[in-house]
């Protein structure tokens, strides 16, 4: 009897020092150390192992931090060949120019600088995305380089495939990075046949080494396309058959990606061959990679990375700062609404104030757990004004916002705290009164396309589902 009360005080001692544990180390991000001692009491022991493998911050690392840099010679040239707009009185008048704070937190938050020589085009359909994209890689002389969290083995895979090899055939350089989680379904066979063809193929944190290295909660999530250093895509689209509707479940897929000409691709470039660098271990210093354009056209475009290498966490200060300078109107479509509680609080303050605050989320999810997390938000903002529509004409993955008349965003970047966080991810600022009028429109159609939330329909659902929300809630730090 004795040894059985040691044995239940010693395990007793060691769940205390565990518990304990996280709470020092997670002191300064409450909500994690909420989220993983709920796991802990779920899990007792396994869930410490749990902690110990994911959490650790990889940002707190030397070589992460040193990777992060970016390469001091290399951005002095790109400043010399960019047309930067240090000044908010040289954008369009639609409202930023008298943003002088908001534009000054861009410039210090976004690392990157706000570049005036681009041009956009927006796309809203996977199909017409993946069209431009393939139509520019088959065009490509010099070298085309592609990031992007999910790549499949299926029907738009092979098209990627296929144009992929041709140009390797014909001695273009070809660079394709996939993400070690997103792309773990994707057969060995289908890097290796790109291999044998001569596209140089890279896999960012792969499951084993990146849990044994405690990288695994680290994943890159950017979606990045350049071709020949001046024309870049970016925005919400991996490479699959779900995001042109053909998931068995979801069906209609709604997405918005970015193609970009000019200045911006400078930086875009920028981005991958520092991700490029991370994943193999090689500095890529080629001239062609940043040749001159002949873009006239003169839209404002500032490209925002933002991940664990990083100092800051560059595309949730610039969101909370955008949300913080509206004057009449927020706009947002996200897959996944968790936001942090400034963001939260600044996106209530606003409705309370009586500006146009609408959000539109999924109807049917991809990811249930995510899902309930997103829906106990959603009635916090319901209570405070803002309005929640529910996308029904398929799964909306589209990542944008929009405020007032002066910015518009589009990127990889979900409404979440892992997009905030933890993932690797790029967003682009939009300026400009044209991609801002487009992203307008396709939010109007949308809402067409969704219904409303009722709050007071919406607050009498079960007691089961509320109980559901309150536990994915908990979890929401790490969702």
């Amino acid at each position: 009897m004795d040894m059985i009360a040691f044995g239940l005080c010693l395990l007793l001692l060691i769940f205390i020092f565990q518990a304990a544990t996280i709470l020092l180390l997670e002191f300064r991000r409450p909500a994690h150390a909420t989220a993983w001692l709920f796991i802990l009491f779920l899990f007792p022991f396994v869930g410490f192992i749990l902690y110990y493998f994911l959490a650790t911050e990889y940002r707190r690392s030397r070589k992460a931090r040193r990777r992060g840099k970016l390469d001091q010679r290399r951005r002095a040239k790109l400043l010399a060949m960019t047309t930067t707009l240090p000044d908010p009185a040289e954008l369009p008048p639609t409202g930023i120019a008298e943003q002088t704070r908001l534009y000054r937190t861009l410039l210090k938050r976004g690392e990157l600088p706000i570049t005036g020589r681009n041009r956009t085009h927006v796309f809203n359909k996977g199909k017409d995305a993946y069209a431009a994209m393939l139509q520019a890689i088959d065009a490509a002389k010099s070298h085309v380089h592609i990031s992007s969290y999910i790549v499949r083995d299926d029907g738009v895979g092979s098209q990627l495939q296929q144009a992929l090899l041709r140009k390797a055939d014909e001695g273009v350089q070809v660079k394709l990075l996939y993400d070690g989680i997103g792309s773990i379904k994707l057969k060995d066979s289908y890097i290796r046949i790109l291999r044998e063809g001569g596209v140089e193929c890279a896999c960012f944190f792969p499951l084993r080494p990146s849990f044994l290295k405690k990288r695994m909660n680290y994943r890159n999530h950017r979606k990045i396309t350049v071709v020949d250093g001046k024309v870049g895509f970016i925005g919400g689209l991996n490479f699959g058959d779900e995001y042109i509707g053909k998931h068995p479940r979801l069906g209609y897929w709604r997405d918005t990606h970015l193609k970009l000409e000019g200045d911006s691709v400078y930086w875009l470039q920028e981005v991958f061959l520092k991700d490029w660098e991370i994943a193999t271990r090689t500095k890529l210093d080629d001239p062609s990679y940043f040749p001159e354009h002949d873009v006239a056209a003169t839209e404002a475009v500032q490209i925002v990375p933002a991940g664990p290498d990083r100092r800051g966490d560059a595309i949730h200060d610039s969101v909370f700062a955008m949300v913080n300078a509206a004057k009449e109107r927020i706009w947002i479509t996200t897959p996944y609404f968790i936001p942090s509680a400034s963001v939260a609080m600044a996106l209530r303050d606003a409705a309370v104030s009586g500006m146009d605050v609408r959000l539109i989320i999924p109807y049917v999810p991809d990811t249930w757990l995510v899902h309930l997390a997103t829906l106990s938000y959603a009635e916090e903002m319901m209570r405070s004004g803002v309005r929640v529509w529910q996308y029904k004409k398929g799964f909306v993955h589209a990542k944008a916002l929009v405020v007032d008349q002066f910015a518009a965003v589009v990127g990889s970047a979900n409404m979440d705290l892992r997009s905030f966080y933890s993932n690797f991810e790029i967003n682009a600022h939009l300026f400009d009164p044209a991609p801002i009028a487009e992203i307008e429109r396709n939010f109007l159609q949308d809402l067409q396309d969704s219904e409303e939330i009722n709050l007071q329909k919406f607050l009498k659902r079960t007691r089961t589902q509320k109980v559901k929300e309150a536990m994915a809630r908990i979890l929401s730090p790490l969702l």
